[in-house]
């Protein structure tokens, strides 16, 4: 038992070399996570993942600008369980040292060696439609038309580029469960500086530029690294691109295998009719899952934590009785401020017992 257990940790390693190699052509298939037409698969074997929203993982305020605090990535890997699933940022200017304005992939290097040390999945965000961390640069109509490979987004080039950059350095690591391009996409024209919801429009043909967005960066993806999947990174409601048919247009998309749905229960109007069950019911007949990637419900000085992780607790059995492929918790920080109303899931939050027991 001993001589194979070290064989598997130099499989292991040998793996995570390739994987840092970006030159390297791409890999024959070694993803873990498949998609059915109503689910996902881990190693074979069907897979409910639950876990964290935990986007500040590749903070390192020794290397780069960050992203929210810094996080003890041993503590944390450790703390989630097996099986579970961690969503986070793997946006270009944090692979970038904030003294030199160099690339520099240390602080990213280090999310996918402790998830592989502790055998954890992940899933690695490569932007955000309105670029948090990233000079909040909102991402409009010309940018998921031409901008995605047109745009210089530092030292690492063009979003292309990046995703290039990215998916060749990690597609060799085993914690990777799948690749989300864009965090909340919406292709909507801005009509100020700010761009803020009431400051956008949306053009006749929105859901078409995203669709043709996802089918030439899905591919991408695809080629660099087959068989591993994309998520839409789509919040699923009424926004600019994806309101009523538009949803299951895009998920029609040959580079899309997973679309997204975002649940948060204070901010939901209740006579929206993109609802969580309208999408499952389109996605039915697309023939591809839907995971419900961010559920956020605030707490502290509004509701105390027992009673968010009850109501949670109640909310994800209901997604799941639904036929959603899965949900995550929305947003795992270090430093929780309870003295304030908000979204932040700490350490010690009875939403970890949740997940532990959703993820057994």
């Amino acid at each position: 038992m001993r001589r194979i257990a070290i064989v598997g940790l130099v499989a292991v390693a040998l793996l995570a070399a390739c994987g840092r190699n970006a030159d390297a052509p791409a890999l024959p298939s070694n993803a873990r996570v498949k998609a059915t037409a109503t689910g996902l698969v881990l190693d074979r074997t069907p897979w409910w993942p639950t876990g964290f929203d935990a986007y500040q993982l590749a903070t390192d305020w020794s290397v780069n600008v960050g992203c929210g605090a810094q996080v003890d990535l041993n503590a944390y890997f450790s703390a989630v369980p097996a099986r579970s699933l961690t969503r986070f940022n793997l946006f270009a200017a944090l692979a970038v040292d904030k003294k030199t304005g160099r690339a520099d992939f240390r602080a990213v290097d280090a999310v996918f060696a402790a998830a592989a040390r502790h055998r954890r999945m992940v899933l690695p965000v490569l932007t955000g439609g309105a670029s948090p961390c990233e000079g909040d640069m909102f991402k409009d109509r010309s940018w998921y038309r031409s901008g995605w490979s047109s745009l210089p987004l530092g030292p690492h080039g063009t979003f292309a580029d990046w995703v290039d950059t990215a998916v060749k350095r990690y597609r060799g690591e085993p914690s990777v469960a799948g690749w989300e391009p864009v965090g909340e996409p919406e292709p909507a024209d801005c009509t100020a500086a700010g761009c803020t919801w009431s400051q956008r429009t949306c053009a006749a043909d929105a859901p078409k530029v995203l669709r043709s967005f996802f089918d030439a960066v899905g591919g991408r993806i695809h080629r660099l690294d087959p068989g591993r999947l994309v998520f839409s990174g789509t919040t699923g409601g009424d926004q600019c691109g994806i309101a009523g048919d538009g949803y299951p247009l895009v998920a029609r998309s040959p580079g899309v295998d997973v679309m997204d749905y975002h649940d948060y229960p204070d901010d939901a109007s209740p006579t929206t009719p993109d609802t969580l069950a309208a999408r499952i019911a389109q996605m039915r007949a697309v023939g591809k899952p839907i995971v419900v990637n961010e559920v956020g419900l605030r707490a502290g000085s509004c509701l105390s934590r027992d009673e968010r992780a009850r109501s949670l607790r109640a909310r994800l059995a209901d997604h799941r009785r639904a036929g959603a492929a899965g949900a995550l918790l929305w947003a795992y920080v270090p430093d929780p401020r309870p003295d304030q109303c908000t979204f932040d899931i700490g350490p010690d939050d009875p939403l970890w017992k949740v997940v532990s027991d959703l993820a057994s």
